[in-house]
């Protein structure tokens, strides 16, 4: 394709470069996010005493409004592009608590005392986080539907790694970025992908910026030797504003990597946070406080759901596996049974009889269309509600609530070298590839999700994925 054929193709299609619009969506959506926090604090504490509050006075605070969008701008929450939805959560809640310790200590210096108002406002600051992502997460959603989102993006490369790094950006919206031309000189290179043209000239960077003011550049050509690379730098890509470096390493995975100066020299620093023991002693703790209170607070259910899975079919109400844990010691996991009692034996059998249903065992470990299922075990596997026994394990330190999943002796070849990097650490009852696809993902990518979470850990994306995964069980996405 040449650069006339793109200039039809584009000014067709995208009439605007800047991050403005996406901005002021955000703003508008964190705004709207602080309001209903406010509303819920004061909400509550009126169900308490209705007495103490006026429910509909928490609409005479928003001059505090201004604070959060200052606050979140500091933060770098805006336009809010390409954050790991763990740091994106990290960032709304340190903001929060900084906007929402600025008024109550303001109201405290006021009028010197610390009255049911404060107290609102207390109540606001622990559901804010999750307002505010839901508020913008459902902007998100109205810009995507209404093709007025995204930030045009120029990609550097058409080659295995520039194809991924489109893919990615088409198959989630959320990162941002909008690819609208791909450059590479490679004479096989076709006149597009994916729909998005591709122009064989790496060097038309500053031409590309000339005509249509487009601000971001996405090198993703990790096989160009140094000399290529600053040449590509200095001549192309230094045209653009703002310009992102895909490097070679892939299989280093951190969002929490940092970069050292070595006189002239840079390193990335990258830690395993999972093999220092303060990081270990603040996850258990987690671990412990959830699961005793969760446990007390969901005993009911489990009370009832032991009933059912009695009264659905002989046999008892837990069933124990041997699975792999930590370092590779096994543990018998816990589980409601969903199964008939000689599910083993009918497993044999089926994979006998059929090639179809051998070969999907062999490849997952599971079968969608599972004639051996219960009525009941049918509903607990779906929403996952199977594995809460599994908090049994936790309490006796062989699980934690996030981490990979606990894998039987046969699964352990299909990890390859991963095995003993990933499984360095408990596994999970819940974790990244459980809520990005469940029994959906293949062992590649459940591979790459351990990876990244094993060097991604943090206490705010371990919060992520325990209430992702809340919206993962309802929705029932992924689980048979």
């Amino acid at each position: 394709m040449t650069i006339s054929d793109f200039d039809i193709w584009y000014r067709t299609r995208y009439n605007r470069t800047s991050s403005a619009l996406t901005t002021t969506a955000f703003v508008i959506s964190d705004l709207f996010g602080a309001m209903l926090s406010f509303g819920s604090g004061f909400f509550f504490v009126n169900l308490y005493d209705i007495t103490a509050i006026n429910f509909k006075s928490f609409v005479t605070y928003w001059p505090y409004l201004p604070a959060f969008v200052i606050i979140f701008q500091i933060f770098n929450l805006y336009p809010g592009v390409s954050l790991a939805p763990s740091e994106e959560l990290r960032r709304f809640s340190v903001g929060s608590l900084i906007a929402h310790g600025f008024i109550i200590f303001s109201r405290y210096i006021e009028d010197q005392e610390f009255d049911a108002i404060s107290i609102a406002f207390i109540i606001s600051l622990l559901v804010s986080s999750i307002l505010f992502l839901l508020c913008r997460r459902f902007m998100k959603y109205i810009l995507d539907k209404t093709r007025l989102g995204g930030i045009p993006a120029v990609v550097f490369g058409c080659g295995e790694t520039g194809r991924l790094l489109v893919d990615r950006l088409l198959l989630n919206k959320s990162i941002g970025y909008i690819p609208v031309l791909i450059l590479d000189d490679d004479p096989e290179t076709g006149d597009n992908y994916r729909d998005i043209p591709v122009l064989r000239d790496i060097m038309a960077g500053p031409e590309i910026v000339r005509r249509y003011n487009i601000k971001m550049a996405i090198v993703a050509m990790p096989k160009l030797d140094n000399r290529e690379l600053a040449k590509l730098l200095n001549n192309s890509v230094s045209a653009f504003r703002y310009n992102v470096l895909i490097p070679s390493f892939f299989s280093i995975t951190n969002i929490w990597m940092s970069i050292r100066d070595f006189d002239g020299i840079l390193g990335f620093v990258t830690s395993h946070k999972l093999m220092m023991p303060w990081n270990l002693g603040i996850k258990r703790f987690i671990d412990l406080s959830a699961v005793i209170v969760g446990g007390m607070l969901l005993s009911p259910l489990f009370l009832l759901i032991a009933i059912l899975v009695k009264l659905s079919s002989p046999g008892p109400v837990l069933y124990g596996h041997r699975r792999l844990g930590i370092n590779g010691k096994p543990f018998t996991a816990y589980k409601f049974r969903s199964m008939v009692t000689d599910a083993g034996e009918q497993l044999e059998k089926l994979l006998e009889s059929d090639s179809e249903i051998r070969r999907e065992w062999e490849q997952n470990h599971k079968l969608r269309s599972d004639p051996r299922i219960t009525k009941i075990g049918g509903f607990l596997r779906r929403t996952s509600m199977d594995e809460f026994p599994q908090i049994i394990n936790i309490l006796k330190g062989e699980m934690s609530l996030v981490g990979p999943r606990p894998i039987v002796d046969d699964e352990v070849a299909k990890y390859g070298e991963d095995y003993s990097r990933i499984f360095s650490i408990k596994p999970g009852l819940t974790g990244l590839w459980q809520v990005s696809g469940r029994s959906d993902t293949d062992y590649a990518e459940r591979v790459s999700y351990d990876t990244y979470y094993l060097q991604s850990w943090s206490v705010w994306l371990d919060i992520w994925v325990l209430l992702k995964t809340f919206e993962v069980v309802i929705k029932g996405k992924g689980a048979y």
